[in-house]
């Protein structure tokens, strides 16, 4: 037997902060010693951490990780085990993204990343060069301070792998498992046995899945043990990097780390058998003739042994039953540790949110009473970073910190329900009783008295007063009403958030939290500069069915009852007048559903689809209850709106990002803010198809069989009941 002990991490890095950096990777080094492992895997680019963006163009970056790294190697840090750090190496005038490996204080190898992350939320290759030599390694001269300090000239640089006395281990750099071609594939023809992922991985709703079975499957029909590490944590943007550190053999997981966590480090360790990896390829015909005739792949020699032999006292890792949360406890998890890093980093005393008792304000305050629960969870279980963090930021005094996430939540946490006299007591109600549940100060603030006093300034130097459309007045009176609510409420709480910290005699601030999902930022239905204007959005990317299901969720396993009610509540702005013939409904101000608004938007980013070929597919897919005039009305609709609010997303709250067709115009949907919402082309290409159609059904004779040429379709899911353009569509304008 050739018994293997590895030791994988989930580090919660922050961009930029090399002490903290450091620290972590000194930490998880320490934890993978005293497990006894020989091999170390930190995540990708961990030593500056992965969310520089544009100070990886700085050479003071590249320098400042060459000083971590040479503080690293002159200890005993890597004395007696193999360590994977990530960091930017500068070679000639090309940068490169890099996993540096090292062993008893010297570098082995230096891997340079060969296939970059640039979609969706990546843009490696605005900072980085892909390496492109594969045929050889080559010599790289080591920075002057640290070929003196290491008495080391030059290392290899490129791809390939380290061939030890008992094994061979390599390198593949998160992107490159996705590839077409993955490198483990060639790599395990040549032997490799140890597979190395360092990963830069993000949190989206239902992504873990693909990342398991990717990394499961690079082993299952070529053997061998794949480690792969990950970030986890809010590094300093938009995203949550989710953890899940895990070790695979032979298409068994054998390990696997959390995927949320308030911990700073988490090392995941696994002892394994590598004849058993041998075993297996030596059984699969198939491997050995193409291992026959392999491509040969540059490797590097080190002296060195890394297994050990048959010993009773150490058990092998198992198989694993795979751990997989619920789109509804990722919506918990993931936005209330990334809350958590956010507040204990950025210096804020706490949060503050503007709580309206519907269902989207609702499940901002739900994530952070989760935050909180976490935190006193992790509390109890003798996490000192977060203890300290509670302490300092919770005001404790005399050793006091928190027991009880209620009472957490009142020293951190404000919300505030500014009614008018367009508010129901209904939702009234419910914010009180919610926020009585979570814990938080909660005010109730009238702002009928600062609308009045807008009004009459505005009467005042124009001599006239707008009306509500249900009292006479026309669409824009009506529209400009409703927005001067809605920024009144922005301006309250900015001025809440910077000043009730110093009423109750507590330093600094409290950041403002928004709460406009991924449904209505796609369709731009909220007011520029309104409450959903804020610090930060943990559901800004996040659907509205999502929400409603995370609501009754929240309700049973985060003890706040009261948001049973809020789910089941009609979703409505209550910025007009209640009258006992109307009452001012979302899906019918927008003139569409919220689940109709989910299927657009997954089509348009996630399958990228413009006007016209959306417009086909919905004939498929809404075939059997609507006609292709009518599909086509609704694609024109929400085209129309998406393109005129479009340029909301340019002052979009940053949020946290967990859905595939997110809008966010910062990095992730790059798109224009001015369009002709006219759209005469494409527009006129649907009115022809559907002449077409048109004149096929009468060649049919019997609208009936309609049904029959559209059975293919997939149903009529998020087929809504709302007319397009019905009442209101431009709240928000």
């Amino acid at each position: 037997m050739r018994l293997l002990k590895v030791a994988t991490c989930n580090l919660n890095q922050w961009a930029m902060d090399f002490d903290c950096n450091l620290k972590n990777i000194k930490e998880s080094i320490v934890r993978a010693k005293d497990a006894g492992a020989v091999i170390r895997l930190g995540p990708e680019l961990e030593i500056t951490g992965y969310g520089c963006e544009d100070h990886f163009l700085e050479l003071d970056t590249v320098n400042h990780a060459w000083e971590c790294l040479k503080e690293l190697l002159v200890g005993d840090w890597t004395d007696g085990i193999l360590c994977s750090f990530g960091m930017p190496v500068i070679k000639g005038s090309e940068r490169y993204n890099c996993q540096i490996i090292c062993m008893n204080r010297k570098i082995i190898m230096i891997r340079p990343k060969m296939w970059l992350a640039n979609d969706g939320n990546y843009r490696e290759l605005r900072w980085f060069t892909a390496w492109k030599q594969r045929d050889q390694l080559v010599d790289f001269q080591l920075p002057n301070e640290i070929a003196e300090t290491l008495s080391q000239e030059s290392a290899p640089f490129g791809y390939g792998y380290i061939q030890f006395l008992d094994t061979a281990v390599a390198a593949e750099v998160c992107e490159e498992l996705f590839t077409p071609i993955p490198p483990h594939a060639e790599l395990a023809l040549n032997g490799v046995e140890v597979f190395m992922n360092a990963n830069g991985s993000h949190h989206q709703l239902r992504k873990l899945d693909i990342r398991l079975r990717a990394l499961i499957g690079a082993t299952h029909t070529r053997g061998g043990l794949y480690m792969y590490s990950n970030h986890q944590g809010c590094d300093g943007g938009r995203l949550y990097y989710d953890g899940c550190a895990s070790v695979a053999i032979n298409g068994d997981l054998v390990a696997q780390g959390s995927q949320f966590s308030l911990k700073d480090v988490e090392v995941v360790i696994a002892q394994i058998d590598l004849d058993a990896v041998a075993s297996l390829r030596g059984s699969i015909s198939s491997f050995q003739e193409q291992a026959s005739c392999k491509t040969r792949v540059p490797f590097v020699e080190a002296r060195y042994s890394l297994c050990q032999s048959f010993n009773l006292k150490t058990c092998l890792s198992s198989p694993l039953k795979i751990k997989y949360h619920s789109p509804e406890e990722e919506i918990a998890f993931g936005p209330g540790c990334w809350l958590w890093d956010y507040l204990r980093r950025s210096g804020a005393s706490g949060f503050l949110l503007p709580l309206s008792g519907g269902a989207d304000s609702s499940s901002v305050a739900a994530i952070v009473g989760c935050m909180c629960q976490l935190v006193v969870k992790e509390i109890a279980n003798g996490d000192e970073q977060v203890k300290a963090d509670a302490i300092r930021i919770g005001q404790y005094k005399d050793g006091q910190y928190p027991t009880d996430s209620k009472e957490f939540a009142k020293r951190i946490f404000y919300t505030v329900f500014m009614g008018s006299e367009n508010s129901s007591e209904a939702t009234k109600s419910r914010a009180k009783v919610l926020a009585d549940e979570i814990g938080s100060w909660h005010l109730d603030v009238p702002i009928d008295g600062v609308v009045c006093a807008l009004l009459s300034l505005f009467q005042t130097v124009t001599g006239k007063r707008p009306k509500y459309k249900v009292d006479g007045g026309s669409n824009v009176e009506n529209l400009g009403l409703q927005n001067i609510q809605a920024r009144i409420r922005m301006v309250l709480a900015f001025m809440f958030a910077s000043l009730l910290p110093w009423v109750h005699n507590k330093p600094g601030f409290y950041l403002v939290l928004g709460s406009s999902n991924v449904d209505e930022a796609l369709r731009g239905y909220f007011t520029k500069y309104d409450s959903s204007a804020a610090d930060i959005n943990p559901i800004g990317s996040i659907s509205k069915q999502d929400l409603r299901a995370f609501l009754r969720w929240a309700a049973m396993h985060l003890s706040y009852a009261s948001l049973a009610d809020i789910e089941a509540a009609p979703p409505t702005a209550e910025l007009e007048p209640i009258r006992s013939n109307y009452s001012q409904l979302d899906e019918v101000d927008m003139g569409m559903t919220y689940q109709e608004l989910s299927v657009y938007g997954r089509m348009r980013k996630i399958f990228r689809c413009g006007p016209v070929s959306m417009f086909k597919n919905l004939c498929y897919r809404w075939g059997t209850k609507l006609t292709p005039r009518e599909v086509a009305e609704k694609v024109k609709h929400f085209f129309k709106y998406y393109s005129i609010n479009r340029h909301k997303m340019t002052v979009l709250t940053p949020s946290y990002h967990a859905e595939s067709y997110s809008p966010e115009d910062n990095r992730f949907d790059l798109r224009q803010f001015l369009y002709n919402a006219r759209w005469p082309f494409q527009f006129r290409k649907i009115d022809d198809l559907v002449r077409e159609l048109d004149g096929d059904r009468v060649r049919l004779g019997d609208s009936s069989d309609q049904d029959k040429l559209v059975d293919i379709s997939h149903g009529a899911g998020g087929m809504g009941v709302v007319a397009a353009g019905s009442g209101n569509p431009n709240v928000g304008l």
